[in-house]
């Protein structure tokens, strides 16, 4: 399927993906590779999710490696040892300032404290994004109010306040065009609350076409490999 003409996101050295458990924050930091490959030459995906040892970007190391994009993650992630450990080229991340990097960081505020390491020289540099992924169809963000504690816990976490929030309502195979279309209500209150853009909504490439005139800016999605 042809992704000519759709959506494409303008990226800051460093974006920066918060969310709650399950919100769909490595899914999107694949898919904002793939795209910010398109852009850039030198780019690489940093896994700090310490939290979550089940879906972790390096499921798709393979398709990284065949496109030239750099993974930074722990050694352990996707093996049998559940340790909360860094990568060791953690501060590459904001030492190395010819690389962009998509950052996919650990659910809730006790995951943002491993971004906590790098907040001096993120806010330093002053060159990123730092988005709310958001997903009405979680249990404990079901509404905007809930979701903003939530913001405000990973803000506390990490030092770093968020620039923007992305919509990523999903049902994961379940989501149909329907479902989407009525998180956006929620979205625009999320924004509303916490005075940030919703800098787009995302959905999978199955339902892109129908949903693209209905929904701006609408940003497309393949399923990582692991979540199919």
């Amino acid at each position: 399927m042809s992704t000519e003409g759709r959506h494409k996101m303008q990226y800051k050295r460093l974006t920066i993906l918060c969310g709650h458990y399950g919100s769909g924050k490595t899914n999107i930091a694949v898919n904002m590779a793939y795209d910010l490959k398109k852009q850039r030459g030198n780019i690489a995906v940093a896994d700090l999710d310490i939290v979550n040892p089940y879906f972790r970007s390096k499921d798709s190391q393979k398709d990284f490696e065949e496109r030239g994009i750099r993974l930074i993650c722990s050694e352990y992630a996707s093996s049998n040892v559940d340790l909360p450990s860094m990568p060791a080229d953690l501060y590459s991340i904001t030492d190395d300032r010819s690389l962009s990097v998509i950052l996919d960081i650990g659910g809730d505020d006790r995951g943002a404290f491993a971004l906590g390491r790098l907040r001096d020289a993120i806010l330093l540099e002053n060159d990123y994004d730092m988005y709310m992924v958001v997903n009405q169809y979680r249990p404990l963000t079901p509404d905007a109010q809930s979701t903003i504690e939530v913001m405000g816990e990973i803000e506390t976490a990490c030092g770093i306040p968020f620039t923007g929030i992305i919509n990523n309502s999903n049902l994961a195979r379940e989501t149909t065009a329907a479902g989407v279309l009525k998180s956006v209500a929620y979205a625009e209150e999320v924004g509303r609350l916490s005075g940030l853009p919703v800098v787009c909504t995302t959905v999978m490439e199955e339902l892109y076409d129908e949903l693209r005139d209905q929904i701006s800016p609408l940003f497309s999605l393949q399923l990582q490999a692991k979540l199919i």
